[in-house]
This record gives C-alpha cells, sequence and structure tokens, in this order.
C-alpha cells in the first residue's frame, strides 16, 4: 500500500481503519498482509493467442490447477503461490521477452513453458542468468538438454532447464519402427518446416528408419508461412513414396496433406506431437482419414494415475480442454511446487533461495498424472512412453502405446 497522509482524527479515522483492515492489503514486498503469506509465483510462457493458443490455453489451465490445490492444501507453509502468464506467440522474441520480465521479478520461483522448442532456446539463457528453473510440458528438441552435438557428445547446456516429456531422440525413432516393423512401410520421403523441432524430428527419425533398412525416398523442406505446397509436393510424388513424414506443427501439416491427396498422392502423412491435434484434422478434411501422428506419453484420459487431475480439471471449469500437453504442465507446475516448498521453508525471499530451488528442483521425484516425475542428469524425464495415433471417422484413434526402449 503506497503512504497516505492522515488529515482528519477521531470517527473518521476509525472507519478508515476498520476498512483496511476488512479488505487486508498487499505489500510492496510481495507479502499478503490480509494472510500475513508470502508471494511466490510460477511463471507461465505458452502461445495464448494465435493458432497454438488450443494447446497454450491448456497448459495455462493445467498450472493453474496445479497452484489452486496447491493452495487450498497448504503445501508451502507460509506462502501463497500465484500464477504470472504470458503469451509467447509461439515466437522467438515474444517468448524472449517474457523471460525478460520473469528474470527481472524477485518474486518468480520457476517458470512453466515454452510449448514450442525454437522459443525455448530464446528464453533459455535469459531464465538461467538470473537463475531461475523452467520446467517445459512440451518441448521435445534434443539440444535444448544435452547439446547441439547430443547424438554423440551429450552435454547439458543449461542447469535449470528441465522438461517432463520425452525428446525427438525418442519421438523420431518410435515413428520410424511404428512405420517399418508395424505398418510394413519401406519407402519414406520427408519434410520439415526448417523449425528446431521439425527438423529434429526428421533427423532422428530419418536415422533410425535407415537404420531398419528403410529407404528415404526424397528429403525436402518447406517455409513456415507457405500454405501452397504444390511445388513441395511434385518433387516428392515421383519417388513413390508410401508415407510422408512431416516435421513441424498442424498449420502447416494440415494443408499439407489436404493437398497431397488432391495431387493423387494417397499415402499417409506422418507427423509428431506438433500435429496431434483436431485442428489438424479441421484443416486436412476428410480425405485425412489414415493419417498418422505420435504423441508423448499416453492418452491422459486412459492414464489410472491421471484420472484425478482430469476429474479436478472438469470441476474447475475451465472453458478451454487441457488438450495434449495438459498433465504434462500439471506435472511440470508441481514439479516446481516441490521444489519450492523445500527451498522455502525457511526462506525471508523467493529470489535468494533460486540456487536450492534447483538443487530440489533436481531431485524431485512423485507420482504424477502422467506417472513418476523425474530427472536425469541432462534435466530430461525419466518417462519415455509414446503413444502412434491415426484419424478415424474425422477424430484421432489411438493405434498403440508402448514404452520406448
Amino acid at each position: 500500500m503506497h503512504q497516505r497522509s492522515v488529515v482528519r482524527v477521531g470517527a473518521s479515522l476509525i472507519v478508515a481503519a476498520l476498512a483496511l483492515s476488512a479488505c487486508g492489503s498487499r505489500s510492496d514486498t510481495g507479502t499478503d498482509t490480509s494472510t500475513t503469506k508470502k508471494i511466490v509465483k510460477i511463471g507461465i510462457m505458452a502461445p495464448l493467442s494465435g493458432d497454438l493458443s488450443a494447446l497454450g490455453l491448456g497448459i495455462q489451465h493445467s498450472v493453474e490447477l496445479a497452484v489452486k490445490l496447491a493452495n487450498e492444501n497448504n503445501t508451502i507453509p507460509g506462502w501463497t503461490i500465484q500464477v504470472d502468464a504470458k503469451d509467447d506467440e509461439a515466437k522467438a522474441d515474444p517468448g524472449k521477452n517474457a523471460a525478460t520480465a520473469f528474470a527481472g521479478d524477485p518474486s518468480i520461483g520457476g517458470v512453466v513453458g515454452n510449448l514450442n522448442s525454437s522459443v525455448s532456446q530464446s528464453t533459455q539463457p535469459v531464465l538461467a542468468s538470473a537463475n531461475i528453473v523452467q520446467v517445459s510440458p512440451a518441448n521435445t528438441g534434443p539440444g535444448l538438454t544435452q547439446g547441439a552435438d547430443f547424438a554423440t557428445a551429450p552435454k547439458r547446456t543449461y542447469a535449470t532447464y528441465f522438461r517432463t516429456c520425452t525428446t525427438d531422440a525418442v519421438q523420431g525413432p518410435f515413428a520410424a519402427r511404428y512405420l517399418f516393423e508395424k505398418a510394413g512401410i519401406k519407402k519414406v520421403a520427408t519434410i520439415h518446416d526448417k523449425k528446431t523441432y521439425g527438423q529434429g524430428l526428421v533427423t532422428a527419425f530419418t536415422a533410425e528408419f535407415e537404420k531398419l533398412g528403410g529407404t528415404i525416398v526424397a528429403a525436402e523442406t518447406i517455409n513456415p508461412d507457405d500454405s501452397n505446397y504444390t511445388s513441395v509436393i511434385s518433387k516428392v510424388k515421383p519417388f513413390g513414396p508410401e508415407a510422408v513424414y512431416y516435421g513441424g506443427e498442424y498449420p502447416n501439416a494440415g494443408p499439407l496433406s489436404q493437398q497431397m491427396k488432391r495431387a493423387a498422392l494417397n499415402v499417409p502423412l506422418m507427423g509428431g506431437d506438433g500435429i496431434f491435434d483436431p485442428k489438424f484434422i479441421a484443416l486436412a478434411g476428410a480425405t485425412s482419414t489414415g493419417d498418422l501422428a505420435t504423441s508423448i506419453g499416453a492418452p491422459t484420459e486412459t492414464l489410472a494415475s491421471a484420472k484425478q487431475f482430469v476429474a479436478d480439471y472438469a470441476k474447475a471449469g475451465y472453458k478451454d480442454p487441457y488438450g495434449a500437453y495438459g498433465a504434462f504442465s500439471f506435472d511440470a507446475a508441481n514439479a516446481i511446487i516441490n521444489a519450492l516448498k523445500v527451498s522455502l521453508k525457511d526462506a525471508k525471499d523467493v529470489a535468494s533461495v533460486r540456487p536450492a530451488t534447483l538443487e530440489a528442483l533436481g531431485k524431485v521425484s512423485f507420482d504424477g498424472a502422467n506417472g513418476h516425475v523425474g530427472f536425469d542428469q541432462y534435466g530430461d524425464t525419466t518417462g519415455r512412453v509414446l503413444t502412434v495415433y491415426k484419424v478415424d471417422a474425422g477424430k484421432w484413434a489411438t493405434v498403440l502405446t508402448e514404452e520406448f526402449k
């Protein structure tokens, strides 16, 4: 509360004092004086507007749910947790701006995000410079945790960065094994959108598919802002692929699938978790039947470990569904909350115990919505379960869920 001068006494002063005590106030030091609890914030960086907002809003609400439950249960005694959600627009610069704002806020105890691997490349160093822990529920680019040479010489790049989802170093080979061993497809054309996520996914897929004995008959790229794919389809089609493996997200993948079928390239388009969204089917149209996607984890609604999360999310009444990354976001937020429970036990403020928060986060071990939550020496999740989905009757249908070994 800012200073105000007192010019009247007596009854007026008593009334003012009673009003102030009734409504409470929050001081500039971050203390909620109505409850005498200190404030710690969990930040969120996700696309809350634009094409990927459905995924981003599911991330936001799932974190909000974790915070709501933690506050109700007094999980961190003496502290109230608040959420600070910022729209990264699925772009590097807005993401960096969001991270910079969090880095300058001494009450930030940790951040959940980003959705896009390419955005996290710009936010990782900013949060690391302030020693703020970051847990992504959706980044699958292997280099974010293990460096550019992850395949041959893995090296952790930012000690503050973690993720609750598995990586494309697992997802790409998982897709390759399904196509080659389960679907019997031996010839594949690859296309990616030149972004970190798409390129990494195709690279990992290609290495495993060729290792199994398959043939990559064509390897092409598109620009993320393309909408007409006639040229790339005409380059791929003469090689007679039995499937097209796409690295990128659904706003491009949907139209690509539709235009493939119109050009009589009547083979399945397969992608990673970036296309696993109902909007892909809406964009691709009726001819998307038979298209495939992999996604991290198992279908949330099938997990016994997620039943309470699903029920609590519905009870909370969020207008947006939790989506593909809701359970991962819930677990990411709870990982940060569990770490803060340790670091804030005897703390007077948030910023000074960030090293302790980091240390505690690396040691978290609990059963979450997606199963056991824990991290390896790189900050990667120890879980490696993935699922193959196929478009059937206008919906994504589960084909196969397995742990990758």
